[in-house]
């Protein structure tokens, strides 16, 4: 039987977030109910609402969550009924050209729920990154759901569902920082901590954290960081990561704001072929102009990371022991936990810069 649940949704361009009754349909085949427990509230949703990804209003917001498996669909065999997940947005096919190269985290196909939420008049809702977790609960693709440690605390774990995993993997699976490395990271958000707290996991042993906010830049220390610079009060933010890299320029240089401007500086800031890795979302309409010689004579990498290129089955499960075990400090990036009534108001604490990561409890 269909039910009637609360979520939170965003009715049209930039208007305020409301708190609704929706209803959520019998699961397809594939498809699973989860009782959410927690969930993050994330610089996506808040685009989703001002129409940054789509114009497909309404939509029913939040996506990085972490909940119990109640009810599942007939063909389901990946999860079972009370098993503690994870959600993901990239539910991998197995049969595109990407998976069947040995490429997952690329795949071109990833599955979502197969019958739609809606509201109370029938009126379709578009979940955002296929999950709409500001709910009590939610319709998800059984591959979009990775089991993980059932004592892990949901509001912190559930965090790995976007932007953390993005941060680390930024560091770990596209950059791939080594022991030794070193590491700078531009712009010291969720996500830009993410990536401090990855390299420090992969061993670098100099992890420089640039932001203009000193507030960011000791969470940053917090989380990792050997060095930081405040943008603000440098002329020369490049010439700043060379000073501490013996005048070379850092291994990894990753750009969790994705601007042309601190695109520009992390090509700069690297060693002669080092690695850039862009995880910051840019605009659709920024342009970058860099000399092309440039580009030839400093070799290296150029990458772009989609999610941290991860796999949510071999990663989550492993980086949850790894935060139980006190040798990953996820828990440190809940700066709150809040209501559903209350994103609103984390958006705008969000755009202040005020909390790492706002977390609803349900």
């Amino acid at each position: 039987m269909p039910q009637q649940v609360r979520g939170v949704v965003s009715m049209s361009k930039g208007a305020p977030t409301e708190v609704v009754t929706i209803t959520l349909p019998d699961p397809g085949p594939r498809d699973v109910i989860v009782d959410i427990a927690a969930c993050g509230v994330c610089h996506t949703d808040l685009a989703y609402r001002e129409g940054g990804i789509n114009d497909e209003y309404p939509f029913l917001l939040g996506h990085e969550a972490a909940g119990v498996v109640e009810q599942v669909g007939d063909e389901v065999t990946h999860v079972a009924v009370g098993d503690f997940v994870v959600l993901n947005w990239r539910a991998v096919c197995g049969q595109c050209r990407a998976c069947k190269r040995g490429r997952p985290w690329y795949c071109f196909d990833t599955f979502n729920a197969s019958v739609p939420m809606t509201l109370e008049d029938g009126t379709e809702l578009t979940p955002a990154l296929g999950i709409g977790a500001f709910a009590d609960k939610t319709l998800v693709h059984e591959g979009q759901c990775t089991k993980v440690a059932p004592d892990a605390d949901p509001a912190v774990v559930g965090l790995l569902g976007c932007g953390v995993m993005a941060g680390l993997g930024a560091a770990m699976n596209t950059g791939e920082v080594g022991r030794g490395d070193s590491v700078a990271v531009i712009g010291c958000g969720g996500v830009g901590d993410a990536a401090i707290a990855g390299a420090r996991l992969a061993g670098a042993t100099t992890i420089i954290a640039v932001d203009r906010d000193q507030r960011k830049l000791d969470w940053a220390t917090d989380l990792g960081a050997t060095h930081t610079i405040d943008g603000s009060q440098v002329d020369d933010v490049v010439a700043a990561i060379q000073e501490l890299t013996d005048g070379n320029g850092a291994d990894v240089v990753i750009d969790a704001v994705g601007r042309p401007e601190t695109y520009e500086t992390a090509f700069y800031a690297r060693d002669l072929a080092g690695v850039v890795v862009l995880v910051g979302v840019p605009t659709p309409e920024m342009k970058l102009e860099l000399p092309l010689v440039d580009f030839f004579s400093r070799g290296g990498a150029l990458k772009s990371s989609w999610y941290g290129d991860c796999l949510p089955e071999r990663d989550f499960p492993m980086l949850v022991d790894l935060y139980q075990q006190g040798r990953l400090p996820l828990e440190k990036f809940v700066t709150e936990r809040i209501g559903l009534d209350d994103i609103e108001s984390a958006f705008h604490k969000m755009e202040a810069g005020e909390v790492l990561r706002s977390v609803v409890l349900l």
